[in-house]
């Protein structure tokens, strides 16, 4: 059976990680988020739904890198995720310790400019990946 690509994917039975991962990507390849903007977004909806939406465009130099090409911005939305979720210093420095070196595993580095030359066209899914992680994280805690 060939699916329309005007259909959405059912999110019922998925794990609260892969909702995440998901709504993330979809965000990102929406045009209307970069990928610190949608990691912070999806886990802001799912975690903590009481903090407005306009805190999003606190992290809107992040992307690309933060202009400069170094930190991949997926990462960097999601260490401000943790922070927001968590409102604890030392369980935050943790967990985004844990984000970096799960994210160094997977990828190599944290920099976005050589993510994005060694592994064209993922950052869609690498937004996706990170926030599902942070979501798998929060969800430990």
């Amino acid at each position: 059976m060939f699916w329309s690509k005007k259909v959405k994917p059912s999110l019922e039975g998925m794990e609260l990680a892969e909702v995440c991962q998901l709504e993330a990507e979809v965000l990102y390849r929406s045009g209307k988020y970069h990928c610190a903007e949608a990691v912070l977004e999806v886990i802001r909806k799912h975690f903590s739904p009481e903090t407005p939406e306009a805190l999003i465009g606190t992290v809107a130099g992040f992307g690309g890198g933060s202009g400069a090409g170094c930190i991949c911005g997926a990462v960097s939305g999601g260490t401000v995720a943790l922070g927001l979720v968590l409102q604890d210093k030392k369980v935050t420095a943790h967990l985004t310790k844990e984000l970096h070196t799960w994210f160094k595993e997977k990828y190599g580095v944290t920099c976005c400019k050589t993510i994005r030359q060694t592994h064209k066209g993922i950052c869609p899914v690498l937004t996706g990946e990170v926030a599902g992680k942070i979501a798998e994280m929060l969800g430990r805690i």
